[in-house]
């Protein structure tokens, strides 16, 4: 078996898809990337599929579809870029694209599908990682954390590593191996003050945080969204778009009228994500001082700043200090996963997600 395996990567976000080469002949080493563009007319399809739209079996197979081609053409670009043969890959490691996500109904479902990426890119694919750990009672995410532990772990300085992307989510790793892992999602990362960008800006997403950072944080707006009962939930818990999306902010800034500016609400999003991620890792990380952050949010200087603010007493540093560079985290855990279901091994942490046992994830498509 080759130690080249592929992780293929889009999430709640939906910006890019992001492809990876990892070797794991020793320790997981990054090959090649690939950042494959979603273009905005797809993004739209999928946002409205994922918030709930007419005609919606049809549109889920027909975004199946397109989104399985996509992410095969995502592969084959990776691949020609890399100037590597696909032949030489053992298998990709596919998260799919998630349109729905709910944990307490024992339900989720992630497209793209991986019949065509096999066929169209000649490699062997595993995906739909999630449904197994929920069928074993699991929430079914986050599935990252496993991965954090195999790579990330150290008996000399207890760590949490922070995800950032649309979805936050941490990973507790403590020094003593006997000590099981914890992790979850701590609330919303970077999809409210997108969608909220999107809204005023006309733009993604607030690039550098700059927009935050010409408005004030407004103390009872962050009050109210700190009362979403989900934040006070107790892990093993997942959560998505399906909760925190455009609409749940809109019934937030109800009660305020145009009293607060959009820079200042953009400001609050932020001071909201920082805080979440503070207080979950202040009262489920203990005895870990270093906190390392992937994902996109780890560009947004002024989240970071905020984070920093909000846990003084932690090192707050990027994924790049534990030499795995924060933008490729997810796909290299996508890629891992596949490594892990080719050679049967449990790719779930039932402490994380809550599932009665270790299980083997995902279905293989040769």
């Amino acid at each position: 078996m080759s130690s080249l395996f592929i992780g293929l990567m889009s999430g709640t976000s939906i910006d890019s898809i992001d492809a990876a080469v990892i070797n794991f002949d020793d320790s997981p080493r990054i090959v090649a990337t690939h950042s494959h563009p979603i273009k905005p007319e797809l993004k739209a399809r999928l946002l409205k599929l994922s918030q709930g739209s007419d005609n919606e079996l049809e549109q889920m197979l027909l975004l199946d579809r397109e989104m399985g081609l996509l992410f095969a053409k995502a592969t084959r670009k990776l691949l020609q870029q890399a100037n590597i043969d696909a032949a030489s890959i053992t298998a990709i490691g596919s998260h799919g694209q998630t349109v729905r996500h709910y944990p307490e109904l024992h339900c989720t479902l992630q497209i793209g599908d991986a019949n065509l990426i096999a066929e169209k890119t000649g490699i062997t694919t595993v995906a739909d990682f999630r449904r197994r750990d929920l069928a074993a009672g699991g929430e079914g995410a986050p599935l990252a954390p496993a991965f954090h532990n195999a790579v990330f772990r150290s008996v000399d300085e207890g760590r949490a590593i922070v995800n950032i992307g649309g979805i936050a989510n941490i990973t507790h790793l403590p020094t003593d191996p006997a000590t099981a892992v914890s992790g979850f999602d701590t609330g919303p990362g970077n999809m409210l003050m997108d969608g909220w960008a999107q809204r005023h800006l006309n733009q993604p997403f607030d690039c550098d945080g700059g927009w935050a950072k010409q408005g004030e944080v407004n103390q009872a707006l962050l009050e109210q969204l700190l009362q979403e009962p989900y934040l006070s939930k107790a892990p093993p818990k997942s959560t998505g778009r399906e909760l925190f999306n455009i609409d749940w902010l809109d019934r937030q800034l109800a009660t305020f009228g145009e009293t607060v500016a959009p820079e200042s609400v953009q400001a609050t999003l932020c001071q909201f994500t920082a805080i979440t991620i503070a207080n979950a890792v202040a009262k489920y990380c203990d005895n870990s001082k270093a906190l390392f952050v992937c994902g996109g949010g780890g560009h947004n200087r002024q989240l970071m700043q905020t984070l920093q603010a909000a846990l003084p007493d932690h090192q707050v540093k990027s994924t790049e200090a534990l030499e795995v560079s924060p933008d490729w985290v997810e796909a290299a855990a996508f890629a891992w996963l596949a490594k892990q279901t080719l050679e049967g091994k449990a790719g779930n942490l039932p402490a994380v997600t809550g599932a009665s046992h270790p299980v083997v994830l995902g279905a293989v498509y040769r």
